[in-house]
């Protein structure tokens, strides 16, 4: 089905880059972490 909403804006570029900030940041740190200690294991 269609949304019939007359409001079909879309998401602005500020408001896809304030989510990705806030979901990617957290994840990339929790990356680095997880390969810094895998790196411990191997020396």
């Amino acid at each position: 089905m269609r949304n019939t909403s007359t409001n079909q804006e879309g998401t602005s570029a500020l408001q896809l880059a304030l989510v990705w900030g806030f979901v990617g940041i957290p994840l990339a740190l929790g990356v680095l972490q997880t390969l810094i200690n895998a790196m411990k294991l191997f020396q």
